[in-house]
């Protein structure tokens, strides 16, 4: 099972890199395409870290329910499943705002970027505490 749980924790530091690195990428992203007028070598960069963070992603997923299968799901796995689970859909709402950045499209300010970035930075620290004091 220690096999299991470093694959697991090698998968999530993977994927909070792209998780905490990709909105702040797409305000470099946008300052660079409103200057070349087409995306240039940021945006690939940042849509590669993105896809590439998505097979973390899944591991982490896999390994993080595999491990709390074999404890026998205590009441505080539930919690962090559910804030997993919201954190997912902020990576799954991060990839939409790549994929309109691909086409040309930034709607968001720098400031939402910011803010939405920030965001998953309190997810993190959420799931963290229920990790290690597991209040329930």
């Amino acid at each position: 099972m220690n096999w299991v749980k470093i694959i697991h924790l090698l998968c999530v530091m993977g994927w909070m890199t792209s998780i905490f690195a990709v909105p702040r990428a797409l305000i470099y992203w946008k300052r660079e395409h409103a200057k070349l007028g087409e995306n240039g070598p940021l945006g690939d960069l940042t849509y590669r870290l993105y896809r590439f963070s998505a097979g973390l992603a899944a591991i982490a997923v896999i390994t993080g329910l595999w491990l709390a299968w074999d404890w026998g799901f205590p009441v505080w796995s539930h919690v962090k499943i559910a804030l997993v689970l919201l954190l997912a859909g902020h990576y799954l709402w991060t990839g939409r705002l790549v994929r309109r950045a691909q086409r040309g499209e930034f709607r968001e300010s720098d400031m939402y970027l910011r803010i939405f970035n920030e965001v998953s930075v309190v997810g993190v620290i959420a799931i963290l505490w229920v990790v290690v004091v597991k209040p329930f």
